[in-house]
């Protein structure tokens, strides 16, 4: 069983957003780290190839410092990894990022199974990839899933929809975009880190995919970003409870402007 994860590599959650002269977010001195999602992705590729037999492949559109986010999945116990780094890539939109995962998947590493991804990334929050690359490989969907069964050519599925649960089935190959809640993420272990080292780690360019700039061109262009602005301190009231109501309502009125 060929099984793909698709990862992306983001931004610590806890890391401080500094954004640059240029109104552009700035990555400097930023840690990195694999976006929380896709280990959710990672991690299920691991089980279905620990229950079923098979191949683990990471692959990640990126720059050469997303080889850290693709040996911290070779150590989780993925076998092999592919990035896909090209100048032409640098500020890919998920429009982008789709058409050079679907040409791989495709061509070089054509023949998978199953593909896992995270339900979005914690960064830009678009959460488009999975649907575009499921539509131009034509293959099933299922989003935002909380649980998964592989048996017979067929993927039973849950998924959170507004309100509730659904369940699907649904023919492989298929993409399954993964929910926090579908697993318990593992932590790579020391021998896992130190295996992780010499497993094949491949870096491909558009060339070598057959693809242009010009296939690649995002359709999104973020023009500035700025920080949302400084909040005033917060007051403690004290006193009396009609004392304090009666200051409540007149901040209220006054300052916050909601009444």
């Amino acid at each position: 069983m060929k099984i793909v994860a698709c990862i992306k590599q983001t931004f610590d959650t806890e890391a401080k957003i500094v954004i640059g002269g240029d109104g552009q977010i700035s990555d400097e001195g930023v840690n990195m780290i694999l976006n929380p999602y896709d280990e959710y992705a990672v991690e299920e590729a691991i089980k279905t190839k620990e229950k079923d037999g098979g191949e683990v492949v990471i692959i990640s559109v990126g720059s050469d410092k997303t080889q850290e986010a693709l040996r911290y999945s070779l150590a989780m116990g993925a076998d092999r990894a592919v990035l896909i780094n090209d100048p032409a890539l640098a500020n890919a939109d998920s429009h982008a990022v789709s058409v050079a995962l679907a040409k791989l998947l495709s061509d070089k590493e054509a023949g998978f199974d199953v593909i896992f991804t995270g339900k979005e990334a914690v960064d830009d929050g678009a959460a488009q990839v999975p649907s575009r690359l499921a539509a131009k490989l034509d293959i099933a969907l299922a989003n935002v899933v909380t649980g998964i069964e592989l048996a017979d050519g067929k993927a039973a599925v849950t998924r959170e929809i507004d309100g509730g649960t659904e369940e699907l089935e649904m023919a492989l190959p298929a993409l399954i975009a993964a929910q926090k809640g579908l697993n318990e993420v593992r932590y790579p272990s020391l021998p896992g880190i130190m295996k992780a080292k010499r497993k094949p780690l491949d870096v491909v360019s558009l060339a070598d995919l057959g693809l242009s700039a010009e296939d690649v061109a995002s359709k999104v262009e973020m023009v500035s970003a700025e920080l949302p602005p400084a909040r005033k301190a917060g007051q403690k009231l004290t006193g009396e409870v009609e004392e304090v109501v009666a200051k409540l309502v007149e901040l209220l009125k006054d300052e916050a402007k909601v009444i």
